[in-house]
């Protein structure tokens, strides 16, 4: 009888560390948006009219790089081609100049989860 307790207690606490882990992987809209308002919020904002340094990111997922009007992109980001999809915000967070050389954005996102947090917030409609 005892065994049957721990061993249904070990199940239980594996399937909450699993169900939390899943979440931190996926990333979360809420971490996100913490994440953003601290650090890319000094630039960007995810409203109109743009008021930042930086463009708005409203709508962000599956515009064109360099296309918000009114804005002074790099010629580097206008020429890049780029469709921004999750998979691609996320590789230019991670090296901004390994994606876009000479792109004028400086500050980096480097820890992987922070990334999925942010891309979740923005893909956010």
């Amino acid at each position: 009888m005892r065994y049957r307790f721990k061993l249904f207690i070990l199940v239980a606490l594996l399937a909450m560390a699993q169900s939390d882990l899943a979440g931190a992987q996926e990333g979360t809209a809420e971490r996100g948006r913490a994440f953003f308002q601290r650090q890319c919020g000094v630039c960007h904002q995810v409203a109109q009219p743009r008021i930042g340094l930086g463009p708005t990111l409203q709508g962000v997922i599956g515009r064109t790089a360099g296309s918000v009007e009114g804005f002074n992109y790099s010629p580097a980001l206008k020429r890049s081609g780029i469709t921004w999809a999750p998979e691609i915000l996320d590789r230019f967070l991670a090296d901004l100049a390994a994606l876009v050389p000479d792109t004028r954005m400086a500050q980096r996102v480097p820890d992987e989860q922070k990334r999925r947090d942010i891309i979740q917030f923005l893909a956010t409609p």
